[in-house]
């Protein structure tokens, strides 16, 4: 049997189906006449897609297709190949790495094209295989000038922008909310705020969970940014008066990159926001997380235990799905049966059997924890304790003998306690069943590239209970502001923990209805660091700022 790469593109066409050798012989014949390719001539008649007629090719050239439908550009790599060699060859930049870049192209066997590429552009060129048409509507998106925000908008005549359902696809309005994206992308926002004010749009980012103005759009552009995002997420465009959710599932860059879409009626119109969840920038894995050596030694022992719950608190985007993924990361192995139900599933794990909860079809927190007690599971994460009725499914499971693992939303450690007690679980069911609780928080990391050190002011240091004579111990470090950082003075962010154990005298506690307050006391006593106390510690070793452990610990009890 011939291999795929040696047959003619009309012998492809048959195996796969598209054709008959009857059409094949008319179509060839045609071809004669009017010089056609035998593809663009087959579409034409209407007997194969163009779709088709990329997976052919595919197959025959032993090149990959690629789909630039779900696909966004970075401007500047769109740029490497200026658009008039782009249009003659038929032929768009997808994304760069190091010096190798990736083009996408109608044709990607033709060797001269690759070197005149290759030349212009000073790279080596991986070929892809795109139809023509998807690339002509990528080059109408990415070429015309205009690169930045604010040249685009110059650009955009709003009194010729469509109504209806094209107004979110026109060329203009397409190229401006990808850049949005793609910038967002670029600086690590996990999400992304469109918001409409009386007179204008804001863009704001996200950033190491700090919101920071990004750009002001014009309130004519409003309606067209608006039906763009909603087209993307695939939501009713027509529908304004109710908040919607949708999902965009795109690469950028050379990233899969998983978009959760809201949007919300306000006075001056819909909010959109969209979290951004990055499967490649996340950080799995305890070790990597930031705790101190002890307590990382503390919280594996809890996770090693064959039954009982583990909880981690603290408000959202304070990193407890990244803590949970990575203690189930720690603790998976080929003898046991783990199950999680979340809302929603960010990331995907080998031999851990995820659920999606859908309210809509009746499978919520609750209901998928009773279906897992009839799947012999050993380990189950629960994405939230959101009220009595899955909490109480919770302790039951622990109290049958199994490992369960699950958030809550409290201030602090010894909050958890008494908040469980308040929903209505029994004291005696909380204290023999948790083995124990973390808080958590993410400080933000001074930037490596710009951090000087400085001096604090006074008043500062004395409000994170520092004495002189501490104060006079060490140095500490700020971010001047550069590039790297986007002038902010920090890069990244790092966690920091608080560790409860359910020690006998803490049970006894919890029994006897104690408060948080009385709860607290007896921890620290037993060696638990608190919160405030962590982020003092990072801020000692340099990794953080006194501004931020104030910022970030200031509503925290002590």
């Amino acid at each position: 049997m011939a291999d795929d790469r040696q047959k003619r593109i009309g012998e492809v066409f048959i195996d796969e189906g598209y054709i008959t050798h009857q059409q094949l012989e008319e179509a060839l014949g045609e071809q004669k006449v009017t010089g056609e390719r035998l593809g663009d001539l087959l579409i034409r008649k209407g007997l194969i897609t163009p779709q088709d007629l990329t997976h052919a090719m595919a197959k025959q050239t032993g090149v990959s297709a690629f789909d630039l439908s779900n696909y966004i550009i970075d401007p500047e790599v769109a740029n490497l190949i200026p658009e008039d060699v782009s249009v003659k060859y038929k032929v768009i930049p997808v994304f760069k790495m190091n010096y190798i870049l990736t083009v996408a192209m109608t044709d990607p066997t033709n060797v001269f094209i690759i070197d005149e590429l290759s030349r212009i552009t000073g790279c080596t060129i991986e070929p892809v295989l795109a139809d023509e048409l998807a690339i002509r509507k990528a080059q109408d998106q990415y070429f015309g000038g205009a690169g930045t925000i604010r040249e685009i908008v110059s650009s955009i005549d709003t009194e010729a922008l469509k109504e209806g359902e094209k107004l979110g696809e026109e060329a203009p309005i397409v190229k401006l909310v990808n850049i949005l994206i793609v910038e967002a992308v670029q600086t690590n926002a996990s999400d992304i705020h469109v918001e409409p004010e009386e007179k204008f749009v804001s863009v704001r980012y996200r950033v190491d969970g700090v919101l920071t103005t990004h750009t002001f759009l014009p309130k004519d552009l409003q309606a067209a940014i608006l039906s763009r995002f909603k087209i993307m997420a695939g939501l009713d465009i027509a529908e304004k008066r109710v908040p919607q959710d949708g999902r965009i599932i795109m690469k950028v860059g050379n990233k899969d990159i998983d978009f959760r879409v809201s949007s919300c009626p306000t006075v001056h119109g819909e909010n959109v926001v969209l979290r951004i969840l990055d499967r490649s920038s996340m950080t799995v894995g305890l070790e990597k997380l930031g705790f101190p050596k002890d307590q990382l030694k503390s919280f594996e022992e809890i996770i090693a235990q064959p039954y009982g719950i583990v909880l981690v608190t603290g408000p959202t985007g304070s990193g407890k799905t990244t803590t949970l993924y990575s203690a189930l990361l720690k603790i998976n192995s080929e003898d046991i049966n783990i199950m999680t139900v979340e809302d929603p599933v960010e990331y995907q794990f080998p031999r851990i059997r995820q659920v999606q909860v859908n309210p809509k079809a009746g499978l919520v927190f609750s209901s998928a924890l009773r279906s897992f007690l009839r799947q012999d599971p050993d380990v189950i994460m629960v994405g939230e304790i959101r009220d009595l009725e899955t909490a109480e499914i919770a302790v039951q499971a622990a109290l049958t003998g199994h490992l369960v693992l699950s958030t809550l939303h409290t201030n602090d450690a010894p909050t958890t306690f008494t908040r469980l007690v308040d929903m209505g679980v029994e004291p005696f069911l909380v204290s023999t069943s948790i083995l124990g609780v973390l808080a958590q928080r993410l400080v933000r990391r001074v930037c490596s590239k710009c951090k000087e050190e400085y001096t604090p002011s006074a008043t500062l240091l004395e409000s994170l209970n520092l004495s002189e004579k501490e104060v006079g111990k060490h140095k500490f470090f700020r971010g001047k502001g550069c590039k790297i950082c986007n002038d902010s003075g920090y890069k990244g962010r790092v966690g920091i923990y608080e560790l409860l154990k359910a020690t006998p005298e803490i049970q006894e506690m919890i029994l006897k209805r104690a408060s948080a307050d009385e709860i607290r006391e007896m921890a620290k006593k037993q060696g638990m660091r608190i919160l405030r106390d962590a982020a003092v510690e990072k801020m000692i070793a340099g990794i953080t700022t006194p501004e931020e452990v104030m910022r970030v610990t200031q509503s925290i009890g002590l």
